[in-house]
């Protein structure tokens, strides 16, 4: 799944694929991007990235919803497994650093007027007794007869 092939996806198609809203998806790379250009030039150690900002965040996405392993998703991408995991990880770092893009905390879940409501099941195993063997319930006499 690649940007060039989802980007003309309606709204709901999109979000059924990538698990964001088109809204949500455009305001992570705008943030993405934003964060690449604030960077200091320094002399840039290494290979860049072969990807756009937009492939990055599919990655990523692709990875949070779909629970693929990096390998999987560089054999879509044709990249190795860990340049997989250096990109998810640095948008992982990006995103977790801009505060927009968080679940709230515990905190302010209890400071709403929601309630729930848990129900926990008991599904632990208990042992089950069983008869210990044993060489008493063996008759030695009828083993040696059937020979």
């Amino acid at each position: 799944m690649q940007w060039e092939n989802i980007k003309h996806y309606k709204a709901s198609s999109f979000q059924r694929l990538v698990g964001v809203q088109p809204a949500t998806f455009q305001a992570m790379v705008k943030e993405v991007k934003n964060k690449i250009k604030k960077k200091p030039k320094k002399k840039k150690r290494g290979r860049p990235f072969r990807f756009s900002v937009e492939d990055q965040i599919l990655m990523t996405l692709m990875y949070w919803r779909e629970y693929r392993t990096m390998f999987h998703i560089g054999g879509d991408y044709g990249i190795s497994e860990s340049a997989v995991c250096r990109t998810i990880h640095r948008v992982e770092n990006i995103l977790s650093k801009s505060k927009k893009f968080q679940l709230p905390g515990k905190k302010e879940l209890e400071k709403t007027k929601w309630s729930y409501e848990v129900y926990v099941v008991d599904a632990t195993e208990s042992p089950i007794e069983r008869p210990k063997k044993n060489n008493t319930g063996i008759i030695q006499a009828k083993r040696n007869s059937i020979r």
